[in-house]
C-alpha cells in the first residue's frame, strides 16, 4: 500500500516514569462509497450499494471482490469499468467508486438482503438473517484433490509478516493472503477492516481469472469469522487458516461447505476444525 495509507500524528510516549513528545503511524480509515452502473444503452441506473469504512489502496479490487463475494456479479466479465467517480461526484471523489457492468448485464440484486453499511469491524452488520447471507457460489460443488503437508503451514504466517507492509508501520491492519499449494506467496492485501482486506484479496484474484481458488491456500491474519468463511466458499477456496480462532458459525460454515479449516495457526501449532483429510498430518492416527 501507499504512504497514503498511513497518517502520522504528534503523541506523548509514557514509559514507566519518562515521557516525549514524538510521532506515531496510524492506519487511515476512510468511508467508501460503492455504485453500481447497469442496465441498456441510453437507460443506465446507478444505484448506491454499499458504504464501508476502509484503509485507501486497490479501492477497484475492493468494489469488484465485494460485488462478486456477495453473489451481486458472478463474473469478471460482466464488468466493464471500474473506477472513481471523478466526474459526477463534487466532494469526496477519491472514496466513491463506480462498478459499470456492461451493456445488459443485471445485477443479482435479490441475493442480497441487507442494509448494506458496513463497518470496519463487522462485514455481515444489518443481514436480515443467517439465510440471506448464504449466497449460491459457482465454485463450492468442484471437486478436488488438493493436499499439503502440515509443516507447510508453519512457514505462512513468517512469509506474510514480511510482506505486511502497513501494519509493520501501523500495528493496525488486517491482512488476507493467497499462496500455492507450495507455499509461494501469490497475493496479499490489507485492511482495517477483515472482511476488507478478503475482498481486496478476491477482487485481484477475479481481475487475474485465477477463479475458482481451489488450488490455493488462504491465510488470515486474525480470526476467522463467518462472512470470512463465505466470502472465500464464493470464491472456491478448500483451506482456509487463519492465525486467530475461528467462530462458532464460520466453523459450521466451513463443514457445510467442505472447506478446510485451520485455526491458532502459530507457534508451530494449529487446530483442524473441519475437513482435515487435506491436511497431511505425520505421525497422526484417527481413533475416532
Amino acid at each position: 500500500m501507499a504512504e497514503s495509507s498511513i497518517k502520522r500524528v504528534a503523541v506523548i510516549k509514557v514509559k514507566d516514569l519518562e515521557s516525549a513528545d514524538t510521532f506515531d503511524a496510524l492506519a487511515i480509515e476512510e468511508p467508501l462509497e460503492i455504485r453500481l452502473e447497469y442496465g441498456l444503452a441510453g437507460d443506465r441506473m446507478v444505484q448506491n450499494i454499499s458504504v464501508t469504512m476502509r484503509t485507501p489502496g486497490h479501492d477497484a479490487e475492493l468494489a469488484s471482490g465485494f460485488l462478486f463475494t456477495e453473489g451481486i456479479v458472478r463474473y469478471q466479465e460482466e464488468i466493464a469499468d471500474v473506477d472513481h467517480c471523478f466526474i459526477a461526484c463534487a466532494e469526496n471523489k477519491e472514496n466513491v467508486i463506480q462498478v459499470s457492468l456492461k451493456e445488459g448485464i443485471m445485477p443479482h440484486l435479490q441475493n442480497t438482503e441487507r442494509n448494506f453499511y458496513t463497518t470496519s469491524s463487522c462485514g455481515v452488520c444489518g443481514k436480515g438473517s443467517i439465510n440471506a447471507i448464504r449466497t449460491v457460489s459457482n465454485f463450492t460443488q468442484t471437486k478436488d484433490d488438493f493436499q499439503i503437508d502440515s509443516e507447510l503451514l508453519y512457514q505462512l504466517p513468517d512469509i506474510l509478516s514480511r510482506h505486511q507492509a502497513v501494519f509493520a508501520d501501523t500495528g493496525g491492519l488486517h491482512a488476507s493472503a493467497l499462496f500455492s499449494r507450495d507455499g509461494n506467496l501469490l497475493l496479499v492485501r490489507e485492511d482495517v477492516g477483515r472482511h476488507n482486506a478478503l475482498d481486496k484479496l478476491i477482487g485481484a484474484a477475479l481481475g487475474k481469472n485465477w477463479l475458482p481458488l481451489n488450488k490455493s491456500i488462504l491465510l488470515l491474519s486474525g480470526r476467522a469469522s463467518f462472512e470470512l468463511v463465505q466470502k472465500a466458499a464464493m470464491a472456491g477456496i478448500n483451506i482456509i487458516a487463519s492465525v486467530g480462532a475461528p467462530s462458532s458459525l464460520a466453523v459450521q460454515l466451513a463443514e457445510e461447505f467442505n472447506i478446510t479449516l485451520a485455526g491458532f495457526l502459530r507457534n508451530q501449532r494449529f487446530n483442524i476444525y473441519t475437513a482435515a483429510h487435506r491436511i497431511l498430518i505425520p505421525n497422526y492416527e484417527n481413533t475416532h
